[in-house]
């Protein structure tokens, strides 16, 4: 199992805390250190993840539960309409995210923002955010919006503009929530719905107009 690198901040602590109380002899509350540092280690955990479907094919950007299917126009995103599939990362969800396409960056925009619970409908405009957009070799743009929630601390993404991306490989994390919102073009058709659950790098999201072989 690997691990986000941003987990050593939070971590360390508990591992140094639980040295010390072991040094002090107080062995159960150098236990309960140590416990708590691996349960908090457990939000960073990145498991290794692999698709090997068809190229065109849209996966998943983060693990979850899938909250609401929508159509939205998203400016930000580009023109015209989305198709806006948004997950709920619970506590016990991995927290990392994945790039759901291949392509080129072409908007990778963090605004800081509140931190309202994720379930409410708004926090996409509210809460801290950060917006990666990917135009895929045919044209097509996809969007990524990683948020904030309630319990979320940060967000991160490793990726800039004008870099050049396979799907699936690592985009970032939310550390410790919360919400992502994935959109693809009005064409594309969505392959799943509110209630289900998804992993990211592995769940099969969305095809472009034709299906994934047309």
């Amino acid at each position: 199992m690997r691990f986000a690198r941003e987990s050593l901040p939070f971590v360390l602590p508990f591992l140094l805390l639980a040295g010390a109380l072991a040094l002090l002899r107080r062995p159960g509350w150098a236990a309960a250190a140590l416990v708590a540092g691996l349960l908090v280690l457990l939000f960073f955990r990145d498991p290794a993840r692999r698709f090997g479907g068809p190229h065109e094919t849209v996966i998943a950007a983060a693990d979850g539960l899938v909250t609401l299917v929508d159509r939205v126009e998203d400016p930000e995103v580009g023109p015209g309409t989305y198709h806006r599939v948004v997950t709920f990362l619970s506590v016990f969800d991995v927290h990392t995210q994945r790039t759901p396409v291949g392509g080129e960056v072409v908007v990778s925009r963090y605004a800081a923002g509140r931190k309202v619970a994720a379930f409410k409908r708004d926090v996409d405009r509210i809460n801290e955010r950060h917006l990666t957009v990917i135009r895929r070799p045919d044209g097509d743009l996809v969007g990524v919006r990683q948020i904030a929630g309630l319990l979320a601390r940060r967000v991160v993404c490793y990726l800039k503009e004008g870099e050049r991306v396979e799907r699936g490989q690592p985009m970032g994390l939310i550390k410790f929530g919360s919400r992502v919102d994935l959109l693809v073009p009005e064409g594309y058709r969505v392959l799943l719905a509110k209630g289900d659950r998804v992993r990211n790098g592995e769940t099969t999201m969305a095809e472009p107009p034709g299906g994934a072989g047309g």
